[in-house]
């Protein structure tokens, strides 16, 4: 535990990120971490999907939007998404998602901040409990949407049409019933392929396909036993949406690339790859044929697939579960709160500063520092 840090006191700051709504502290959790004794401060925020006044009316202290750095520095920040890029030192202690220990573009930059601040990061992608597994994610609503959007792309391609902005749904029925009416009523006769099926993200792929009317066998549940012989896989060619949901810690063979899509030709038929896992800078991509992450006013990239073939996008958006914003938001609060309310004096909290430290060490070499 820094010696700084009040372990009682949480900021939750706005986040800055174009289109993201969600929060890692909802009004409900909130309230319980109140009753627990903790002192919650909450940056007034207008893209939040909880208003100001739901977390005001359980209690929470509201602050200046976009203020934590002028925060005491023995107050913790907790927030979502990554930082806006900033050469500024960090030292304040953060709870947030960092996306800088899989050596991603810019990662030893990023780490560099807390080096030069004194600051500590808990990234929640790294929070397990004992088995490993992570105490909180948002791969369920992630895979769900992506699916969602996968669907949404393959409707729109089937008119000759691009994919236009996406912007949240209020709930999972409205994202579900506008699918389906895109879709000409429902999802029968189309087939999708989802790797990582068993896994939180998969499972929610597999939810959305169900629920938009996929006929089951129409729906591929890959995991580890079918992809263990390793890629290429030319099963993926014949579906209509393939959903990317594996955890890539390793490199592995490409499940598809440029020279597969291209040499099936006009007998492809796969329309859309929603890469759900969204490792587009991570050197160990098993899906390289795209090279930028898109967004919600653009969901879809081409992909370069030969003269006279039927197009290819890919949908690499990193934060699809704020298209369920509310419901993602209360799912992985929920999941979090036992270890916030231990926080930093669990096993949890001490694994995940162990671990800063050791890529903080190869970003200051990496840095030169």
């Amino acid at each position: 535990m820094p010696p700084t840090v009040s372990p009682k006191i949480l900021w939750l700051r706005c986040e800055t990120k174009e289109f993201e709504r969600r929060a890692a502290l909802t009004p409900t959790t909130s309230k319980k971490l109140i009753d627990a004794g903790f002192t919650i401060m909450v940056e007034r925020d207008e893209q939040r999907i909880f208003d100001d006044s739901e977390y005001e009316d359980v209690g929470c202290k509201l602050v200046e939007n976009n203020s934590w750095p002028r925060a005491p520095i023995d107050i913790t920040i907790i927030g979502l998404k990554e930082l806006e890029e900033s050469t500024d030192p960090l030292p304040h202690t953060h709870i947030q998602f960092a996306h800088c220990y899989k050596r991603q573009a810019g990662w030893s930059s990023v780490l560099s901040r807390f080096h030069r601040g004194g600051g500590t990061l808990y990234d929640l992608e790294f929070l397990t409990d004992a088995t490993g597994r992570r105490v909180a994610a948002f791969g369920f609503h992630a895979g769900f949407a992506g699916a969602a959007a996968g669907a949404l792309a393959l409707a729109a391609s089937k008119k000759n049409e691009k994919l236009g902005l996406l912007q949240p749904y209020k709930n999972e029925e409205d994202m579900v019933n506008s699918v389906k009416r895109l879709l000409g009523g429902n999802g029968k006769g189309v087939k999708a392929l989802v790797i990582g099926a068993l896994g939180r993200c998969g499972r929610g792929a597999v939810d959305l396909f169900r629920k938009i009317g996929l006929d089951e066998d129409d729906i591929l549940k890959w995991d580890l036993d079918e992809t263990v012989k390793g890629g290429p896989f030319s099963e993926i060619l014949d579906v209509d949406i393939f959903v990317n949901c594996i955890y890539l810690n390793s490199k592995i063979p490409s499940f598809v690339n440029h020279d597969t899509i291209r040499a099936a030709g006009k007998d492809r038929r796969l329309s859309v790859v929603v890469d759900v896992s969204c490792d587009t800078t991570n050197p160990f991509n098993p899906i390289p044929i795209y090279s930028i992450n898109t967004t919600f006013s653009e969901p879809t990239v081409p992909v370069e697939v030969g003269p006279g073939n039927p197009p290819l996008s890919v949908i690499s958006i990193d934060h699809l579960p704020t298209l369920l914003p509310r419901e993602a938001s209360e799912q992985f609060s929920a999941d979090l709160l036992p270890s916030i309310l231990e926080f930093p004096n669990s096993r949890v909290w001490a694994d995940a500063e162990k671990l800063f430290q050791e890529k903080l060490a190869e970003a200051v070499k990496a840095e030169g520092l």
